[in-house]
């Protein structure tokens, strides 16, 4: 994910601003991590450079 992306992001369920916590970064893009919603807490992914803003019962379903 490119840094400036997060600018435009919000959380999907509260339309919040997220916070951004960066575990691996590569010439200038995230490549793991978490963005956070200021509101409601939600956390969403981010892994092998893609945020992951479904929410959290499909991420669930979706990893297993």
């Amino acid at each position: 994910m490119k840094m400036a992306l997060k600018a435009i992001l919000a959380c999907p369920k509260c339309k919040t601003e997220l916070d951004l916590t960066v575990d691996k970064e590569e010439n200038d893009e995230i490549v793991e991590g978490n963005l956070k919603c200021k509101e409601c807490s939600e956390i969403y992914p981010i892994r092998n450079t893609i945020p992951n803003m479904l929410p959290r019962r499909l991420r669930e379903s979706e990893y297993g």
